[in-house]
């Protein structure tokens, strides 16, 4: 049962004297390591120009990009005026707090510095990001499962999870995984599905449909996802800050599809002389 395998995970992978290392941590490496490594293949399948040089300065940037984002976008949209009192915790990232969103926008930001500095197209790059994204998705939802955090509603379903501590002893909804497997597994595939056509789809496709598909997911998820505890529901027991905040990645998703679709420009790499 999950029950069991659930209470049998330490958040802790292993320690070397006082370091310790968490499975957190490890999904954030090897999410950027397979991220990188299938973005180098994808260039390959796209016959597009591409170097390692090219890609660690993608990888460093959106690195620096999502972490940052990450972290101001939870202060800013689950903070609920704390951080504003205590600005200086926003530095304290041991004390944990991170949003995807924020960590969505910081990644198309640091996008746009990277675009300058490879000199490859910014739709181009953020469509590959896009394709390879999911893989981070379901290795974090699963990082969040074992820290027995964002946990879900309370739920007589067999699969339900008892997570202990301030989540109690009734079994939640393992919402956690089921984001792995939505915004993971079946946007991975669906967006993989489509980048395997030759030549590629327009430049901006897989942005408009990673962003589109992902606010559904989130939405939809959020209805049995336990809102934070500092903000509770926004309106009546049911609207969250995620469903609020996933509606413009619906529709900013469609209109950047309907773009792609329109425009139809093709993707690129490098340019021949750099």
């Amino acid at each position: 049962m999950l029950n069991d395998i659930y209470q049998n995970i330490d958040p802790v992978a292993f320690s070397i004297g006082p370091f310790a290392v968490r499975w957190y941590g490890i999904a954030y490496v090897l999410g950027f390591l397979f991220a990188g490594l299938l973005m180098w293949r994808l260039a390959k399948r796209w016959k597009l120009r591409f170097d390692s040089d090219a890609l660690l300065t993608i990888i460093c940037c959106v690195i620096v990009g999502i972490i940052l984002g990450a972290r101001l976008g939870y202060c800013l949209f689950y903070g609920n005026g704390y951080y504003y009192a205590h600005p200086l915790e926003i530095l304290a990232f041991n004390q944990g707090g991170m949003s995807f969103h924020g960590g969505l926008i910081g990644a198309l930001l640091s996008g746009i510095v990277a675009a300058k500095l490879t000199h490859i197209p910014y739709l181009t790059l953020a469509d590959m990001g896009c394709i390879v994204a999911p893989i981070g998705l379901f290795l974090g939802r699963c990082a969040n499962f074992i820290n027995g955090e964002l946990w879900g509603d309370f739920t007589d379903l067999p699969w339900g999870v008892v997570f202990g501590g301030t989540a109690g002893m009734l079994p939640r909804h393992p919402s956690q995984l089921y984001e792995a497997l939505l915004e993971g597994v079946l946007l991975f595939v669906i967006l993989f599905a489509l980048s395997r056509k030759l030549p590629p789809r327009p430049r901006g496709t897989f942005l408009g449909v990673f962003l589109a598909l992902y606010g559904c997911f989130r939405f939809l998820v959020e209805f049995v996802r336990q809102p934070d505890a500092q903000i509770g529901y926004l309106y009546g027991d049911w609207l969250t800050m995620g469903q609020v905040l996933s509606v413009p990645l619906i529709i900013i998703g469609i209109i950047v599809f309907i773009y792609a679709c329109k425009r139809k420009l093709p993707q690129q790499g490098l340019p021949e002389t750099r």
